[in-house]
């Protein structure tokens, strides 16, 4: 499985991205996908997860209310809507798909990883 993100960029603090995320096969639909971010020096940390069928999500606590998960299984692709960034939200952001159908959270628990890409927040 190769999974493909796009969608990082550079905005001012209070801006927007959406990160996408598309798989090339269609297993990815039987699995729980999340984003993970870092930031430079720090570990790599979860920031949302799905679960198979896109009813569960799971946000780290300072992402509650800003950020947006979303999949479309019809097109093997995950969303991640960022709104309200933050300075602090700068980072590479990875896209993962999990072993489990669950919107799991542990990084042992990922299967496979995306190529990052890069989210600058300028205050």
């Amino acid at each position: 499985v190769q999974l493909q993100a796009s969608g990082g960029g550079s905005v001012q603090a209070g801006g927007s991205l959406r990160l996408s995320c598309a798989a090339s096969r269609r297993t990815v639909s039987n699995n729980g996908m999340g984003w993970f971010r870092q930031a430079p020096g720090k570990e790599r940390e979860i920031v949302a997860s799905i679960n198979w069928r896109g009813g569960n999500t799971y946000y780290a606590e300072s992402m509650k209310g800003r950020f947006t998960i979303s999949r479309d299984n019809a097109k093997n692709t995950v969303y991640l809507q960022m709104n309200s960034l933050k300075p602090e939200d700068t980072a590479v952001y990875y896209c993962a798909q999990f072993r489990s159908p669950e919107a799991a959270t542990a990084l042992t628990g990922v299967h496979y990883w995306g190529r990052g890409t890069l989210v600058t927040v300028s205050s």
